[in-house]
């Protein structure tokens, strides 16, 4: 698929919620749609086991943080035309970044550390 087709529906995504981002890229009738779907699911995937598969995606605020599509190298490849020439084919290929992002705090990285106040009064 070529970067531009796919660079489309990446726009639509950008900084929506994976919920609500998955609804639309689920319901839209494209086949960039569909790679960017299980790309999504893929990420989400990602996060929770960062996490020791001991959170799950369903409880937080998860967002799209980044997402860019990259043009990879083209293949070239020829095909039979009239008269006995060739014709040139670029069969487009590209890199999706995709960066998942959690906007409410975790339960272990708000735990309050209680640290005792040490004093020097011996003088």
């Amino acid at each position: 698929m070529s970067p531009r087709k796919m660079r489309l529906m990446a726009n639509n995504i950008r900084g929506k919620k994976v919920g609500e981002a998955m609804n639309m890229l689920r319901f839209t009738k494209n086949e960039s749609a569909e790679w960017l779907y299980k790309l999504l699911l893929s990420a989400v995937a990602n996060w929770e086991y960062k996490l020791d598969g001991m959170e799950s995606a369903d409880d937080y605020n998860l967002y799209i943080k980044t997402i860019f599509v990259d043009e990879a190298a083209m293949l070239k490849r020829f095909r039979p035309a009239t008269h006995g020439r060739a014709a040139r084919i670029h069969k487009r290929r590209n890199h999706v970044t995709l960066i998942v992002e959690n906007r409410t705090p975790l339960e272990r990285d708000t735990e309050v550390v209680e640290v005792e106040e040490v004093t020097n009064d011996e003088k």
